[in-house]
């Protein structure tokens, strides 16, 4: 994969005609020709659109709109079908709370189908649109698929199955309690994952369910200021030794009293789970404290 920025003329027809012949040249079978984005539609834009689709014949023309801009983004879809002829759509800022309203309206006025959809800043961001997955997301009803494909892709198999084992000895470190962390932030956004689950998507917005990513950074930190006989053995942690990690990850002392709390009550709760359901769980999930 390479991006194609040529010198010479801006003239947007020439250099998308010289991509395309270094796309051939070089042995590339895609090419993706990104043009100039636009807050409102403008004649000029519009007749140099078209002077590129008509110079290199795309097999595609998706139009990416923006998820959040609701009725503009749907005025502008019209028009870019009617002068270009879309071939479907990319809808970004997905996460977002406004979502749905546009898609819907979209589709209706082009008769295309949304293709992707975008939840984030990241590549690996942009997602399948599956509407029966979206739909679920919106009416609150979660999307526990799109959940455990995240998971299997993030999640590595041996270390699930190595860490039901651990579970099932209670040997669960807060080693293994900072791994979980480092695998769950794989994941995404913790809000994002929160809404793929059933019935907690319209509660997003409450305080109750908001995660400040900060502080799992701050855990992290916490958990890396111990020595390995602390993270093996959180028994041993006494006062000073309480202090002293303090200092090294910057909290204060309050916050590793309440790390430890949460992490002898989550190593109940896995231990008793781990007699049940959890070994089979694990085996495509990971465990968030």
């Amino acid at each position: 994969m390479c991006c194609f920025d040529p010198p010479g003329s801006q003239d947007p027809v020439a250099r998308a005609e010289q991509g395309i012949r270094h796309a051939r040249n070089s042995g590339y079978d895609v090419v993706l020709v990104d043009t100039a984005g636009r807050l409102h539609i403008d004649e000029e834009m519009m007749l140099e659109l078209e002077r590129i689709r008509d110079s290199i014949l795309p097999t595609e023309i998706l139009l990416v709109a923006d998820a959040m801009t609701g009725q503009d983004a749907v005025r502008s879809a019209k028009e870019f079908h009617e002068r270009l002829g879309l071939t479907g759509v990319i809808l970004t800022k997905m996460e977002g709370d406004a979502r749905g309203g546009a898609a819907l309206s979209i589709k209706s006025v082009t008769g295309q189908a949304i293709k992707f959809v975008g939840t984030g800043e990241k590549i690996e961001a942009l997602e399948q649109f599956l509407p029966d997955r979206v739909a679920g997301r919106i009416l609150g009803m979660g999307d526990v698929l799109s959940l455990i494909e995240k998971a299997e892709k993030a999640v590595d198999q041996e270390q699930a199955l190595e860490m039901a084992e651990k579970l099932r000895r209670d040997e669960f470190t807060l080693e293994d309690f900072r791994d979980q962390l480092r695998q769950i932030r794989k994941l995404g956004p913790l809000e994002q994952i929160l809404g793929m689950l059933p019935n907690l998507g319209p509660m997003r917005g409450l305080n109750a369910l908001r995660v400040d990513e900060k502080e799992l950074i701050h855990i992290e930190a916490i958990i890396d200021s111990m020595t390995p006989q602390e993270r093996e053995n959180h028994q041993i942690l006494n006062g000073s030794r309480r202090k002293r990690i303090a200092r090294g990850s910057g909290r204060p002392v309050q916050e590793i009293n309440r790390l430890l709390k949460q992490y002898v009550e989550a190593r109940k709760m896995m231990k008793s789970l781990s007699r049940g359901v959890m070994p089979r769980m694990l085996k495509g999930m990971r465990f968030m404290p």
